[in-house]
């Protein structure tokens, strides 16, 4: 990456941290495979942070969460139409499926009735389900979106019970081992960044609780760090591996929860954040683009994981405060100023090889064609080269 790329993304990153009185805030991004920058501002325990510095990432903890859901539908054991009574016949929400869940369209209440479950230690399975035995639907099951964190955590039990083992378990596994994400952790490991909020009248620091919200867990417990969260973009962009198919990848990144979208300004997939932004083309103009990935807030952490799948650049961007910055505006920003500066090469030209690549009966078709008044346009194309 150019100096001076770096300088802009830097510069951006600066401007958010300093105009909204952040404490820390630290950031990648991906191009061409692989982490091309990292950059960071602000302080944790009085030293800058790096891309190996824990921050809690919130509800980026879903889309874990819903990749160990369709590797289960990949392995047979559910059918995402399936409801979730089958499997969990104690729970209240048993009349809605899975991809219902998913998609948050399941009509499940938001969150757990009682304090606040993110700033208060959480009890196991059968406390939560003790606490939802007079919640109802907020809609009929299907008929819109509204986002529920306790959606996520039956999509946890779920995983838990199916597989035999806890969801952390099932994910340290199937999907931290092997993308070798070692700094994804349900609970802080040094170092970390400590959670602030920050007086809205003196720049001064105020501690937010750090809670272990045991079954809510699955709604957004984990700690992460630039680099782990940079091979997580990776995989979401599509080196899966051996963990997820690719086609199944491409179904999660579907919007389920609008009904067009090219007239969407956001939605949801399965476990998926999607939007839709105005990015720059190899011919400096601009194109309607969606993009995907997950945003997450716990007390005293923002996060954003944001992919461009035309491109496979993506960003991250992690805060150690309550309120204050755009985590995902600035990720968006990120990755406008990137392809910006440094736009993917186009594809070269080839012409076709006369003699292998095209057929001169279908050549000779080639050219106007009309239907009455109304003209086509054929073309023939030859194959691509890749020397």
């Amino acid at each position: 990456m150019l100096a001076s790329t770096k300088y802009a993304l830097l510069h951006r990153i600066a401007v958010e941290q300093s105009g909204r009185r952040v404490p820390s805030i630290v950031a990648g991004l991906c191009s061409a495979g692989r982490l091309s920058f990292t950059g960071a501002r602000g302080a944790v325990d009085g030293e800058p942070p790096t891309a190996g510095t824990q921050y809690r990432i919130g509800s980026i903890t879903k889309s874990f969460i819903a990749v160990l859901i369709m590797r289960l539908r990949d392995d047979g054991k559910l059918a995402l139409d399936d409801r979730l009574g089958k499997y969990l016949p104690d729970t209240r929400f048993g009349d809605a499926t899975i991809a219902q869940l998913l998609s948050h369209t399941a009509g499940v209440t938001a969150e757990p009735p009682g304090p606040w479950w993110e700033r208060t230690a959480g009890g196991d399975f059968s406390a939560l389900q003790g606490g939802l035995a007079d919640e109802r639907f907020r809609h009929r099951p299907g008929a819109r979106f509204h986002y529920s964190n306790v959606g996520f955590a039956l999509l946890g039990e779920l995983v838990a019970r199916l597989r035999g083992a806890d969801w952390v378990k099932v994910l340290r596994r199937e999907i931290l081992a092997p993308l070798g994400m070692r700094r994804t952790t349900p609970s802080p490991e040094p170092p970390h960044a400590r959670g602030w909020a920050v007086h809205p009248y003196a720049d001064v620091l105020l501690p937010e609780p750090l809670s272990e919200t045991g079954a809510m867990a699955p709604a957004g417990q984990l700690w992460s760090t630039v680099t782990d969260l940079a091979s997580w973009a990776r995989f979401l962009g599509g080196d899966t591996g051996d963990v997820l198919s690719v086609d199944t990848l491409a179904e999660m990144r579907h919007p389920s929860a609008v009904d067009d979208v090219n007239s969407m300004g956001a939605g949801y997939g399965l476990g998926l954040m999607l939007h839709r932004v105005d990015q720059p083309t190899v011919g400096h103009g601009v194109e309607d683009r969606i993009l995907f990935g997950h945003n997450g807030t716990m007390p005293g952490f923002l996060a954003s994981l944001v992919v461009d799948p035309i491109t496979g650049t993506a960003a991250v961007t992690l805060a150690n405060c309550t309120a204050g910055p755009s985590m995902p505006q600035l990720a968006d920003d990120l990755i406008t100023i990137a392809d910006r500066l440094e736009p993917p090469l186009p594809t070269p030209w080839w012409p076709a090889d006369i003699d292998g690549d095209i057929d001169s009966a279908l050549l000779e078709l080639t050219g106007t064609w009309h239907w009455g008044t109304s003209p086509f346009t054929l073309r023939l194309l030859g194959g691509a080269r890749t020397g």
